[in-house]
C-alpha cells in the first residue's frame, strides 16, 4: 500500500509525518489568542494544509499523473464519457467528463470538460511538479489541461449525472426537484446563447422528493431503462424508449424505511438491481415484479450507519460493494447476504461513494469519503502476509491512497478508455485526474491471475 501522506521514503510511516504535523500545528495555535469557538477551526485547517504540502512534495514519487483544476463551482458529480474526442494528437488524447454545478443561488449548469491525457509516445517527467497549474507531471506544460466545452443550463445544482451506455448523448440528472432530468447533448449548443432557458429533452415523474441514486441499465435488451431512488424511500423505474417530453414511472419499488441513498444495475442480469439507504439495509429487487412492495432478498442493518453507495462488480457476476457512514467498504456474495465477505477499514470518515475498475478481472475497487481520501483497494492481495510495518499502513488489500484533496470527496470515476485514470471531485471546487506511480501496481497483472476470486472462493464456508 502506497500512501500519499508519506515522506519521500516509501516505506516511511505515514503516522509519524502527520504526528509531527499535528503537534507542530498544536503549539502554533496554542500560540495564538483565538476565540475558543474558532480554535478547533483553525487547528483543522493548518493541519489541512500541513497535510496537503506534505502530498504535494511526495506526489512525483507516487503518481505518474496528477492534473488539478478549479472549478467554478464544485461538482457533486463526475463521470468519464465512453467516446474519445477527434481532436487527440499523438502525443494527447482528449477525454471527456460529465460533471455539473452546485451554486449560491446561481444559474446551474450540466458540463461536459475536455480532458488532454498523454499518450504512451509523449515525453512524461513525473518528478516536475507545474506549480502555477498545480500539475505534477510535466507533460502538464506541453498542453495537457481540463476545459469546459459544453455548458447546458440545469434548474437547480446537479446532484448526480449519468450518461445512457446505449446511446451517451443522453444524460440523465438527479436535483432538488423530485423529478429526474433526460438531456440529449446533441440536440443543445454547447454553450447557451440570448434567450436560452432550461430545457431537458425528457422529465420523468415519479418521485415526491430530491435524491441523489441514479443507474441506467447496461444491457442491450434495455437500452433506455433507468432506475432512480428518492428521499421518499422510492425506486422509480423507466422506459424511454420512444418517450415522450414528460414520462410517467414504468414502476415503483416500495420496501426501503428511509431515504434510500443509491441504486446499482447488476451487471450481467438485466432483472436485477440493488439499493441501499439510511435504514441501514441492502435491498435486492427483481424489477420483472411490477410496483414491488418489498424486494426478493434483504440484508438489514448491513452496516452500523446510513448505507450510502452500491455497486456490482462488472466480472464476478456474485460480488458488490457498499460504502457507509460507518467509514466502511463492505464486500458482499449476491448469494448469502448473511455476512460480508469482507470489511475493509481505512477510511476515518463516511464512504460516499463506492467503484469498480472497469479493467482486469474486477479486482480493483476504488472508494471515496468524508476524510479527503480516495483509497484504491486490490481484493486479490486480501489475506496477504504483511511486515509490521507495512500493517502500520493499512490492510493488505488497502492498495493505494489518494491525499490531493483538502475537503470531503463527492464523487469519483475510473477511466474506461484509459487503465488507471481516475477523476475525483471535492467540496471545495476541486476536480483532479490522476494516475497512481505504475511501480506501485506493475505486478497487478500477475498477481491478478493468482489472487482472481472464483466462485469457489464466494462459496459460503458452512
Amino acid at each position: 500500500m502506497a500512501n500519499p501522506e508519506s515522506t519521500t521514503s516509501m516505506s516511511s510511516n505515514p503516522t509519524d509525518s502527520t504526528t509531527t504535523t499535528t503537534a507542530a500545528v498544536a503549539k502554533t495555535a496554542a500560540a495564538v489568542q483565538q476565540p475558543e469557538s474558532n480554535q478547533t477551526d483553525v487547528l483543522e485547517e493548518r493541519i489541512i494544509n500541513d497535510e496537503y504540502k506534505v502530498w504535494k512534495k511526495n506526489s512525483p514519487y507516487l503518481y505518474d499523473l496528477v492534473m488539478t483544476s478549479a472549478l467554478e463551482w464544485p461538482s457533486l458529480t463526475c463521470q468519464w464519457l465512453p467516446t474519445l474526442n477527434p481532436s487527440s494528437t499523438k502525443t494527447s488524447t482528449e477525454h471527456s467528463l460529465l460533471l455539473g454545478t452546485h451554486t449560491n443561488d446561481e444559474q446551474n449548469y450540466l458540463m461536459v470538460a475536455s480532458v488532454g491525457l498523454p499518450t504512451e509516445d509523449a515525453e512524461i517527467d513525473a518528478r516536475e511538479y507545474v506549480d502555477e497549474k498545480e500539475e505534477c507531471g510535466g507533460f502538464g506544460s506541453t498542453g495537457n489541461k481540463v476545459e469546459v466545452k459544453i455548458k447546458i443550463m440545469h434548474e437547480g445544482e446537479v446532484h448526480r449525472a449519468r450518461y445512457c451506455p446505449s446511446n451517451p448523448f443522453l444524460v440523465a440528472t438527479k436535483s432538488p426537484s423530485p423529478d429526474v432530468y433526460v438531456f440529449d447533448l446533441s440536440k443543445h449548443p454547447s454553450f447557451p446563447t440570448a434567450g436560452s432557458s432550461f430545457n431537458p429533452q425528457h422529465v420523468l415523474q415519479g418521485h415526491t422528493s430530491e435524491g441523489y441514486g441514479l443507474a441506467w441499465s447496461p444491457h442491450p435488451s434495455q437500452p433506455r431503462h433507468l432506475i432512480s431512488a428518492g428521499e421518499d424511500k422510492l425506486l422509480c423505474l423507466w422506459d424511454l424508449a420512444e418517450a415522450g417530453a414528460t414520462v410517467p414511472s414504468l414502476s415503483k419499488l416500495t420496501g426501503h424505511t428511509d431515504v434510500v441513498e443509491d441504486v446499482a444495475w447488476h451487471q450481467t442480469d438485466p432483472s436485477i438491481v440493488g439499493s441501499v439507504g439510511d435504514d441501514r439495509s441492502i435491498k435486492i429487487w427483481d424489477i420483472r415484479v411490477k410496483n414491488a412492495t418489498d424486494s426478493t432478498h434483504t440484508r438489514e442493518d448491513a452496516h452500523e450507519a446510513d448505507v450510502n453507495s452500491i455497486a456490482f462488480n462488472p466480472v464476478q457476476e456474485y460480488l458488490f460493494a457498499t460504502g457507509s457512514g460507518d467509514n466502511d467498504v463492505g464486500l458482499w456474495d449476491l448469494r448469502n447476504l448473511k455476512d460480508p465477505l469482507s470489511v475493509f477499514k481505512g477510511h476515518t470518515a463516511e464512504v460516499f461513494n463506492v467503484a469498480w475498475a472497469p479493467f482486469g478481472e474486477g479486482t480493483i475497487l476504488g472508494s471515496a469519503s468524508a476524510d479527503r481520501r480516495v483509497n484504491i483497494w486490490d481484493l486479490a492481495r486480501i489475506g496477504q502476509e504483511q511486515t509490521p510495518e507495512d500493517a502500520e499502513d493499512g490492510p493488505p488489500e488497502l492498495l493505494f491512497i489518494h491525499g490531493g484533496h483538502t475537503s470531503k470527496l463527492n464523487d469519483l470515476s475510473f477511466n474506461a478508455n484509459d487503465d488507471w485514470i481516475v477523476a475525483s471531485v471535492s467540496d471545495d471546487n476541486v476536480l483532479q485526474v490522476w494516475s497512481m506511480a505504475e511501480n506501485i501496481y506493475a505486478d497487478y497483472d500477475d498477481e491478478e491471475a493468482d489472487g482472481e476470486l472464483d466462485d469457489a472462493d464466494l462459496e459460503d464456508d458452512n
